[in-house]
């Protein structure tokens, strides 16, 4: 096991301020807390590197703080500002613990990530990259990272100004992140701290919902999507099956009633008619086969014996045809059908009040209403009374229930994940970029 550094204290060349070295032996360069002056240590003695006059501002996690993630102690050493060339800019943490080395924990001003630097390569994965299992979208390219200012310790010469080519990919909840100079490159894996975690570990504060989404952030709506998606298709194909199973109709009454010829209003009872369920949909359909250039209107009324409650529908059987200036036309049906929905179970009567119709066509292009009835022989319609008709009307309305949560989250997702890759160098857009990048073996 290796040994604990001891923490070692020096004076700053340049203002006197105590500069205290938490990893000695490890530490190349130092940033002195009070004046910013950069000092190498790495020969026993201090030299004067460079010499900042500009007081550095205070940290949200001041050099020295320790705390706990993934069950390890580590403790803030060292802080760099960067940005790409002046803009977007971001802060790094270096984190120290003698027996598992060195951490760095990002803020972008956003969210914090814990990075752990890679000793293998990533492998090339078609146009993205792959660590392990993991696959990462390429998401930055052609970056220029820069030090802006630095303070603390680092197992490397920092200088204020130094720049380095960078490139980033993405998985849900991690970010890829590659750097390179004229002596090395070197590949940092950095995972999303959630709020909780970077709040339990250094009392720092981080949104819990960012908007726009940090790059690697996970959509909170993508876990949700499978499952309510799979819940919905079986209830609805569970209602579908029952619709189906329940769409027998049973006869109730059928008659056949004359139609009169002067056109005046009639009426006909037809009863009893007997409504065993609970509640069920009935359906009444009119024929007129006779019919030829006009109409009959039909009111119906369900009336309960017992309780004289009403359950009304109307319609119309009619049929026209004509010449006018662009030839000959026709329309309408001599047959037509109305439902009554939810008439609960009891003894009732069909009261259907009815009128037949008739329009001429007096000089073959404008048409005109007459009052009589004038039809060869004698004109009937035929009603038939069904109870047990399929609820397909019903059942597209409780689809729609059904798929409204499951529509809602998916556009949620749909809108979470635009936001996202809005942010990228790549600018992937479509469908499939919405659901890609789960982190799984493709």
């Amino acid at each position: 096991m290796t040994a604990q550094p001891a923490v070692k204290a020096l004076a700053c060349p340049n203002c006197g301020g105590t500069v205290t070295l938490r990893a000695a032996g490890y530490t190349v360069t130092v940033a002195c807390e009070y004046c910013g002056s950069l000092l190498d240590v790495s020969q026993g003695e201090v030299r004067l590197l460079q010499r900042y006059q500009q007081a550095v501002g205070r940290l949200a996690i001041p050099l020295g703080t320790r705390g706990t993630l993934d069950g390890i102690e580590w403790e803030a050493i060292g802080h760099l500002d960067r940005s790409e060339g002046g803009s977007y800019p971001w802060e790094e943490y270096l984190l120290f613990n003698p027996y598992h080395g060195y951490r760095w924990l990002m803020w972008d001003g956003r969210g914090w990530s814990f990075g752990e630097m890679l000793t293998q390569t990533p492998s090339y994965d078609g146009g993205g990259m792959r660590v392990g299992d993991i696959r990462f979208e390429r998401f930055f390219v052609n970056g220029r990272a820069r030090v802006d200012a630095v303070v603390g310790e680092f197992y490397w010469r920092v200088k204020r100004g130094e720049q380095v080519a960078s490139d980033s990919w993405v998985a849900p909840g991690l970010m890829l992140s590659r750097e390179e100079n004229a002596e090395e490159v070197s590949w940092t894996l950095l995972r999303l701290l959630s709020a909780a975690e970077i709040k339990a570990a250094f009392a720092v504060d981080a949104p819990r919902d960012p908007w726009p989404p940090l790059p690697h952030q996970p959509s909170p709506y993508r876990g949700a999507i499978a499952p309510m998606g799979w819940i919905a298709a079986l209830a609805l194909l569970f209602m579908l099956i029952a619709a189906i199973a329940f769409s027998g109709e049973r006869t109730l009454a059928r008659t056949t009633l004359p139609i009169a010829a002067d056109g005046r209003d009639q009426s006909a009872t037809i009863g009893p008619i007997t409504l065993n369920s609970p509640w069920q949909k009935v359906v009444i359909r009119a024929e007129v086969p006779q019919v030829d250039n006009g109409w009959v209107d039909l009111d119906y009324a369900l009336v309960d014996r017992k309780t004289q409650a009403r359950y009304e529908a109307g319609g119309a059987a009619e049929q026209y045809h004509g010449r006018d200036s662009d030839g000959s036309w026709s329309e309408g049906s001599r047959g037509a059908r109305v439902s009554v929905a939810s008439v609960p179970a009891g003894s009732y009567d069909l009261v259907i009040d009815y009128k037949g119709n008739r329009w001429t066509d007096t000089n073959q292009v404008i048409g005109s209403f007459a009052p009589d009835w004038r039809l060869e022989g004698s004109p009937q319609v035929a009603i038939e009374a069904a109870s047990g008709a399929s609820f397909f009307d019903n059942w597209l309305l409780a689809a729609l229930l059904i798929a409204l949560p499951f529509g809602w989250f998916l556009f949620r997702h749909i809108r979470f994940e635009q936001a996202r890759q809005d942010q990228s160098d790549v600018g992937r857009t479509g469908m499939a970029a919405m659901f890609s990048g789960s982190g799984d073996d493709d």
